[in-house]
């Protein structure tokens, strides 16, 4: 249990962390940047930051599961490990989405030299990264608020 544990919290940091780092530094600080050369700097920063995301993806439901039937199933855990379920559930599908559809048309518009295109898209995977942010800024907090209260 105790290393299902810290690898399901090390994977949330590094999710998590990774978001919130890009989204409350990387990107203010990319804003001084021409769109020429801010593009393909996430293009990169995405290129190196997404496959630890994958990970993330395999690894908090793979421990999760393991701990919920560790402790007997679904029946047995308390209220926030459903929510965290859920909220973890709805992250995945976000970050399926920007990885699968924007992300993907950002490299190809990065690719064809179409800068207003890869800007577009650009800005729909800042403003997912933004929801996936708080979620996981919100599970965290509620998580941690309600296995202490509970």
């Amino acid at each position: 249990m105790a290393i299902a544990m810290t690898l399901h919290l090390l994977a949330a940091v590094i999710w998590v962390g990774g978001m919130f780092f890009a989204y409350m530094a990387q990107r203010p600080a990319a804003m001084d940047l021409e769109p020429a050369q801010r593009l393909p700097l996430w293009a990169r920063t995405f290129a190196r930051f997404f496959p630890w995301v994958w990970v993330a993806v395999v690894l908090l439901p793979a421990s999760g599961y393991f701990m919920v039937f560790k402790m007997g199933g679904f029946a047995g855990v308390p209220l926030y490990v459903h929510i965290m379920q859920a909220l973890g559930i709805v992250m995945i599908l976000i970050f399926l989405h920007v990885f699968f559809a924007p992300y993907r048309r950002l490299n190809a518009a990065l690719t064809a030299g179409d800068i207003p295109a890869a800007g577009k898209q650009l800005g729909q995977i800042r403003r997912m990264i933004g929801i996936n942010t708080l979620i996981g800024l919100i599970l965290i907090a509620l998580v941690m608020l309600m296995k202490h209260w509970a």
